[in-house]
């Protein structure tokens, strides 16, 4: 659980506070569009906001997984460069420094992976062993591809093992999970889609109505009962809306 969590954390650390702003908007977009087409009162913007902060979790929490997916694509990529540099005959150590080199190349400073590589350049400037870096390493990103890789590095190196090969192996293995993941996202693509129509179809048709039919709509504004069915159907679509995100969540 310990490790979930911090694993969760370093992944919202690395949400910008641009990507922050935008969810805020959209759940206050989505928020107000919902108090004017259920409620028609401005107060309705507070009743519901236990929903509003709910919205922006879960938009948070898609930036989450989105970069905890790039860091499994730039891990993968620092493996492979890392081979690379060990087949050239590099050391082990000169060979995270060749690694950090050319993944400069192709992330930010900002990326996971070239903070992490920075970390690990610097701690090996002191003098720390590579085995002692690599496991303070895995403590702090608790992924398995990388508690995988560095459990296999570290006794490979130990006891003088085909690092070279392993690494390979390690590559290919994260690879085919990428691989796997992709094919299911493909599949469910079609679904997400249907998803969100699904999910504007509800403000459409109180929209439409609105619009095509005021008297008859306002007649569900400004009383109770009205206010009673309002608030029974925004809490069976939400509801909806909560078991479909659930179900389209998928982890490998």
């Amino acid at each position: 659980m310990q490790n979930f969590v911090t694993a969760k954390s370093l992944w919202q650390q690395d949400i910008t506070f641009k990507e922050r702003g935008i969810a805020g908007i959209k759940a206050g977009l989505i928020l107000g569009l919902t108090a004017w087409l259920y409620y028609r009162k401005i107060w309705a913007v507070l009743l519901l906001g236990p929903l509003g902060i709910w919205l922006y979790r879960e938009f948070l929490e898609g930036e989450r997984k989105k970069k905890e997916q790039e860091f499994q694509k730039q891990f993968r990529e620092m493996i492979q460069t890392l081979s690379s540099a060990l087949n050239t005959g590099y050391s082990v150590e000169n060979a995270f420094y060749e690694t950090q080199k050319e993944l400069k190349l192709l992330y930010p400073p900002e990326a996971r992976i070239s903070k992490e590589l920075m970390v690990i350049t610097r701690k090996l400037r002191i003098h720390i062993p590579i085995e002692q870096i690599l496991e303070e390493f895995a403590e702090k990103i608790p992924s398995e591809d990388v508690k995988s890789f560095v459990t296999v590095f570290v006794t490979a190196k130990k006891s003088g093992g085909d690092m070279i090969g392993i690494i390979r192996n390690t590559t290919n293995q994260i690879g085919d999970k990428i691989e796997v993941k992709r094919e299911i996202d493909t599949l469910l693509a079609a679904k997400k889609y249907e998803f969100q129509i699904m999910s504007i179809v509800p403000y459409g048709i109180i929209g439409y109505m609105s619009l095509s039919f005021p008297e008859f709509m306002d007649e569900l504004y400004g009383n109770i009962i009205g206010i009673g069915v309002m608030t029974i159907c925004l809490g069976i679509y939400a509801g909806a809306y909560y078991l479909g995100v659930r179900i389209l969540r998928i982890d490998i």
